[in-house]
């Protein structure tokens, strides 16, 4: 089968469950897609198990389907650069303090203590794995995604502030968090040829590069835009900054995702006032939202159907349930500690750090991670853990985010703090 008969394939299904879930399940998007989607996995499952040939062809297809490439690499950077067009660069500024010490300290708190954590439950389990490789498994599944859930709580009337620094967290984090797995990873695979200082410079150099890249690409594309007036031209120039930008940071060794969370941001905002018209803002933002929307429905179907090529064991189960207890408790520490430093700010709140922590939702970059673990680094047991947190943020988290914000808010005070 080709790339493109897969990829129509991932379309069509993708479309069918988005329709039955507008229909008649009527969940929001990517919750509606989740649950569908690990309904149809599971009836495939037991296909699978009673019926081995009929799903033969399927799971060997998934078996031999890259995801780390059309996911880190591909679906990432549209999905990054449909986010950071849309985010308004003045309401970032003011929260920018918040927004760098929760990305920043944020993910670092949060890998080092699911790591940690996992590194000495393992063993109760015989299973015996190196502190570096549970800190892959901590930066896996750290980045949040809030696609689903920022939807739900606008709906519930959180503080602007709120979805100001939820917005940015996820943005640069989903970023950030790539070059610190592959940092660790390098680590993982050649312990003993690199030197600690190495390292810290190949971070920095991925990381601080890659967003001045993105600061460049997006200016020029917005002094070519500014110079024309031609709404087909302007998009195609935005596909143009993703496709290229992400491909030259990658033959750069620079961070692709940061590359194109700056790039968006610039020609979302700067672009956006000074060098398009209204009605080229309208197709451009429109553009944007449906690569989203496809691009979101097409991930979230290939995570349920990964349940097909995921090999489940008892120990693995509860472990699972285990992981999302630690990734909790690590949410909640890594919101609470870089809370308490942007307090001096005057823009924290007690409810920010809850609806933060039950709001870190988790998706498919965490997924991409994952699978693209060698095997030699014990890639099932990740695969498995990182797949049963990833479901129980969106179906459990997801489902009761609202009544969350509703509880901490209230409705009054909800009215009074929208917009």
């Amino acid at each position: 089968m080709t790339l493109y008969d897969t990829f129509s394939i991932l379309i069509v299904v993708s479309a069918m469950f988005a329709y039955i879930n507008l229909r008649f399940i009527k969940l929001p998007s990517t919750i509606g897609l989740m649950l569908i989607a690990i309904i149809t996995s599971l009836i495939l499952f037991v296909v699978a198990t009673f019926f081995p040939v009929v799903m033969k062809d399927t799971t060997k297809l998934l078996h031999n389907f890259d995801f780390s490439e059309l996911l880190l690499g591909s679906m990432l950077s549209f999905i990054l650069f449909a986010g950071a067009i849309h985010v308004k660069a003045s309401e970032m500024k003011k929260e920018r303090f918040s927004i760098s010490v929760y990305v920043i300290l944020g993910l670092l708190l949060s890998t080092f203590i699911i790591g940690t954590g996992l590194h000495l439950i393992l063993p109760l389990f015989h299973l015996h794995v190196s502190y570096v490789q549970c800190l892959l498994f901590g930066i896996i599944i750290s980045p949040t995604d809030p696609i689903a859930v920022l939807a739900i709580l606008k709906e519930a009337g959180i503080k602007k502030s709120t979805e100001t620094k939820i917005t940015g967290e996820s943005l640069f984090n989903d970023g950030v968090a790539v070059v610190i797995f592959l940092t660790i990873l390098k680590i993982a695979n050649h312990s003993k040829e690199l030197l600690w200082w190495n390292i810290g410079l190949i971070f920095l150099r991925e990381a601080m590069g890659g967003l001045l890249l993105g600061v460049v690409i997006g200016y020029g594309a917005y002094l070519l835009m500014k110079s024309i007036d031609n709404y087909k031209v302007e998009v195609l120039l935005t596909v143009a900054v993703v496709m290229g930008g992400y491909t030259l940071a990658s033959k750069l060794g620079l961070s692709g995702p940061l590359a194109m969370v700056a790039a968006g941001i610039i020609v979302g905002n700067k672009g956006r006032v000074s060098a398009m018209s209204d009605n080229t803002w309208n197709y451009v933002s429109g553009f944007w939202e449906l690569i989203d929307d496809i691009l979101n429905a097409v991930l979230f179907v290939l995570i349920g159907l990964e349940l097909l090529v995921i090999p489940f064991s008892t120990n693995y189960l509860i472990l699972g349930a285990i992981s999302v207890l630690v990734v909790l408790t690590s949410r909640y520490i890594s919101i609470w500690i870089p809370g308490q430093l942007t307090r001096l700010q005057g823009r924290y709140s007690r409810s920010s750090v809850f609806l933060l922590t039950w709001g870190g939702l988790r998706g498919g970059i965490s997924i991409a991670m994952a699978l693209s673990l060698p095997k030699g680094l014990h890639n099932h047991l990740w695969v498995v853990l990182t797949y049963m947190v990833v479901v129980f943020s969106i179906m459990v988290q997801g489902l009761t985010i609202d009544k969350l914000a509703f509880k901490l808010n209230g409705h009054s005070e909800a009215e009074k703090e929208i917009k």
